[in-house]
């Protein structure tokens, strides 16, 4: 069996997948979320850094666990090196990866393929939707570390991408978990907050009056005022599953707003892809998708499988036999 592995090592999560060198399907994942301690919001770099060492070796087994190590030859290895794919983009955190990538690769004497972690998330999201064509395309990445509209076409080495517009301050990923924590609940807190939401039922429905404001100014979307907002409202012991409800709906106001932008600018794109952590979030993909089919009849909009939506391995893999089986 010959196999491509790909190595993430991002912000919240160390991950590792094999995919298949003959046909490029998944043969098996492994993912772990890094600890963050209760009432963080996060960690610091050298933290995560540090914690991504501790857990590649067990995560590594329990990818190995759905591989039958014997007769396996690996053809190659992907890793992510930066969280975008320009030169100036760097993360501390990445190196972990990068330095178990590099010693895997020279010990198994196989070529090793420096990717993005913004490309991974591209690629998963093209493997779960079957999505290959080489037009370009509208791309939204939103995640604990990026709210970025882009104009991304695939090429042979990953994707060739134009950034279009990201946030002024605060991520969409940094407005939840902010939120979130200030309610009580775990960080990442993305999954928490929508559970909140949706046990709540008629009362998240109803006309409570408090609502968040959706800033966006061409492609640039802000969270700050809303997160400050929402903050005020914990304070001022507004419901919980209210001002969950109103995080989501000003961050589904704000892509459909950003998405409009860009369709308007960019035209040849007739698909937008939406990708990363925040958008596992059923209810925000439902209204946007809802919105952007009154406003934007014409764009097809396509959402990443919610488990490949969030931090993993499986695009950066796919990218590296992408790579490799262009050079074979």
């Amino acid at each position: 069996m010959e196999l491509v592995l790909g190595i993430d090592t991002s912000n919240y999560t160390t991950s590792l997948c094999a995919v298949s060198w003959s046909d490029g399907r998944m043969v098996a994942e492994a993912r772990k979320l890094l600890p963050v301690a209760s009432g963080e919001r996060g960690l610091r770099q050298s933290d995560a850094l540090f914690f991504h060492v501790q857990q590649l070796p067990e995560v590594t087994s329990l990818l190995m666990r759905s591989i039958s190590a014997k007769g396996v030859a690996w053809r190659g290895v992907g890793v992510s090196v930066r969280p975008r794919p320009l030169a100036s983009s760097y993360m501390p955190v990445f190196l972990a990866g990068t330095r178990y990538a590099e010693t895997f690769a020279g010990l198994c004497g196989i070529p090793l393929v420096r990717t993005s972690h913004q490309e991974g998330h591209l690629a998963a999201a093209d493997y779960s939707l079957c999505a290959n064509e080489d037009a370009p395309f509208l791309a939204i990445h939103l995640s604990g570390g990026t709210s970025d509209v882009l104009l991304a076409r695939r090429t042979r080495f990953g994707y060739d991408i134009e950034s279009l517009g990201s946030s002024s301050d605060l991520n969409a990923g940094q407005f939840v978990d902010r939120v979130g924590v200030a309610l009580g609940l775990p960080f990442p807190s993305g999954a928490h907050l929508e559970r909140l939401m949706s046990e709540a039922g008629a009362e998240s429905e109803g006309d409570s009056g408090f609502r968040l404001s959706a800033s966006v100014k061409g492609c640039d979307m802000s969270f700050s005022g809303p997160c400050s907002a929402a903050l005020r409202a914990v304070g001022a012991g507004i419901s919980a599953p209210i001002i969950a409800r109103a995080v989501f709906s000003s961050i589904a106001n704000s892509l459909v707003k950003a998405i409009r932008n860009a369709a308007m600018q960019r035209p040849q794109a007739a698909t937008c892809i939406l990708a990363g952590g925040v958008m596992a979030n059923e209810w925000i993909r439902e209204r946007v998708k809802k919105r952007l089919s009154i406003e934007v009849p014409h764009l097809r909009v396509l959402f990443a499988e919610p488990t490949f939506s969030s931090d993993n391995a499986l695009g950066v893999a796919s990218i590296a036999r992408r790579y490799l089986c262009s050079h074979t």
